[in-house]
């Protein structure tokens, strides 16, 4: 991004007003001791801000290192940092603090320059990296439901975040097309015949109907495991039906995610059956590595730093007895087709909390195996589960897990009527659409929004809320900054650079506006949105207390130009703080 607006180089391609703070507090520190290493300041927020904007700490160990008092080391460094037109002041205060307010000359300038450069994707990685984001990843034997809507929406929000921060980012969707259930299907739908077509309309009801007939004739059953096995030794008329199916069942996928707004398409769809030619090798490159063992006939991978609670180590079987592959088979021929063909960097997998020991042995096994290249992560973020009021699964009254696009068409009209009912001069087309994008992006804001660590319980009342951390409260806040420019002479359209922040509202907005950066950032590094999300309200609640208590229409022309400005840059924060979630906007609501 260059330099910033003080002439000074960030030392991150894309920072905050608090990291670029932090950085002439390190720099002030070099000139005293011409060593960087000791001294990496924490700035926060100031707990005062009538006063002061933010306070730095670190100094208490930093001194405490070089036998000095926290405070004699805190006014060294403030003599250190000469003056320029970053700081308007600075003071020491309890055991080695040193708190900033910042000239508004340098916080109107850094928005103008920095923060349009993040709202727009001018950013320039200090390392582009490669990155594969595993995300999704269905069954398609069956319809997507509401269990498969946190590794889609989560992963789709980091994935586009770290997009916009320049990186390289491949998505993979690791889709369940392979193994026993697939014979059965196949089997199945050869039986039906020409009417196979029409049944895999209602996908759920197709593989209800074959699960039951599978557990229930035993000669039915018999037939599905040898064209499991003749669909492994690549049969071509059972693989003819096998690809049908799979088309029929990704076209089920793929209507979702468009209603979803998340990016995947045929090209990142890399499922479990692109690797089934690789798994015999995979085992005999274990086995050659000196990893492989066998346990009551099947082949595994024992590691002494993963053990169970008795101590010993635990198995990864990659091979069963009766010669069968397993997933972890097939994630180590996946992990090794990213590090040889995509070249990732880093790896990150989308992936709910259950599968954390999985994939440690996976990832493990991988790297003693030499399938992970030098300098390349693999990272399982994992998440929780979305449950009903009762903390139990989530469950229809049918007692079966919400079928994705049933929850989305009730979220669509509850949102639709709410809109119709505060707008009713809408169209009906109009209702709809913007109850689409409402609706849509309540159920979407009300995943990201949570510590993906946490399982949630649905709600419609909290998640349609105007109120609080809310898709549809900050949806509103943006239509209430369109509403502004709406009734704007069409000469005022907040581009007139920012120049003055003379009241208290105006400057903590700004000081908001200057953190989006860091927020992004904080998302590609842990892959967690609600960091986003948990910033983008914040920004909304400090809008609305600068909206009550600074008039912009009614201001002074001066005056009316910089708060113009300040709802403008406000506006295209939000607008694409939540595209990066992979949620949309409306003018109106």
């Amino acid at each position: 991004m260059g330099a910033g607006p003080d002439g000074e180089q960030p030392s991150l391609s894309i920072n905050s007003l608090q990291s670029a703070l932090a950085q002439r507090v390190s720099e002030g520190f070099a000139r005293i001791q011409q060593d960087k290493a000791h001294f990496a300041p924490l700035v926060r927020v100031s707990e005062r801000p009538d006063q002061w904007d933010f306070q730095a700490d670190g100094a208490l160990a930093a001194a405490k290192r070089l036998s000095l008092r926290p405070n004699d080391l805190a006014e060294r460094l403030i003599a250190a940092m000469h003056s320029s037109g970053m700081v308007e002041r600075m003071a020491s205060s309890g055991p080695g603090f040193i708190n900033f307010r910042l000239t508004n000359d340098y916080i109107c300038r850094f928005l103008e320059d920095r923060l349009t450069q993040v709202i727009a994707g001018q950013i320039n990685p200090p390392k582009r990296q490669r990155i594969v984001v595993d995300l999704s990843s269905p069954n398609l034997a069956k319809e997507m439901h509401v269990g498969h809507l946190r590794s889609t929406v989560i992963g789709d929000a980091v994935a586009r975040v770290l997009g916009h921060l320049g990186h390289s980012v491949i998505r993979q969707n690791h889709v369940g097309d392979w193994g026993t259930q697939f014979g059965m299907l196949v089997t199945y739908m050869d039986s039906l015949g020409a009417s196979a077509t029409a049944r895999l309309a209602d996908l759920q009801d197709f593989y209800s109907r074959a699960s039951k007939k599978f557990h229930s004739d035993e000669a039915f059953a018999d037939a599905a495991r040898a064209t499991t096995l003749a669909l492994h030794s690549n049969d071509q008329a059972c693989i003819k039906l096998w690809s049908h199916f799979r088309e029929v069942s990704w076209s089920h996928c793929s209507a979702v995610y468009k209603r979803l707004g998340v990016d995947l398409n045929e090209d990142n769809l890399r499922g479990e059956s692109a690797y089934r030619n690789d798994l015999a090798q995979v085992v005999a490159d274990c086995e050659k590595a000196g990893l492989v063992s066998e346990s009551d006939g099947a082949r595994c991978v024992f590691s002494e730093e993963i053990k169970g609670k008795d101590g010993r180590p635990l198995p990864l079987i990659i091979q069963k007895s009766d010669g069968a592959y397993l997933y972890a088979t097939t994630d180590l021929a996946a992990i090794r087709y990213r590090a040889d063909q995509l070249a990732a960097d880093r790896v990150l997998y989308f992936v709910d909390v259950r599968q954390r020991l999985h994939f440690r042995q996976v990832f493990e096994t991988a790297r003693r195996a030499g399938f992970v290249r030098e300098g390349m992560t693999l990272e399982h973020i994992p998440f929780g589960m979305i449950t009903g009021a009762d903390g139990k699964s989530l469950k229809t009254r049918e007692g079966n897990t919400p079928r994705l696009n049933d929850l989305l068409d009730e979220a669509e009209a509850r949102a639709c009527s709410l809109v119709r009912a505060g707008n009713p001069e809408l169209s009906s087309e109009q209702c709809e659409e913007i109850g689409r994008i409402v609706g849509v992006g309540a159920v979407k804001y009300a995943d990201l929004s949570r510590n993906p660590l946490q399982d949630y319980a649905f709600s419609w009342n909290s998640m349609l809320s105007l109120e609080g951390n809310t898709g549809p409260y900050l949806q509103y806040a943006y239509a209430r900054i369109a509403g502004i420019f709406e009734r704007a002479d069409d000469s005022l359209t907040g581009t007139t650079p920012l120049s003055a922040l003379n009241e208290p509202a105006e400057r903590a907005l700004a000081l908001e506006l200057g953190n989006f950066g860091a927020a992004i950032e904080g998302v590609a590094t842990k892959g967690h949105p609600h960091l986003l999300c948990n910033y983008l309200s914040s920004l909304a609640s400090r809008f609305s207390k600068f909206y009550e208590d600074c008039p912009v229409l009614k201001s002074a022309p001066s005056t009316r130009n910089n708060r113009l400005r300040l709802c403008r840059l406000t506006a295209d924060v939000l607008k694409a703080g939540l595209n990066l979630l992979g949620i949309q906007v409306a003018a109106r609501m």
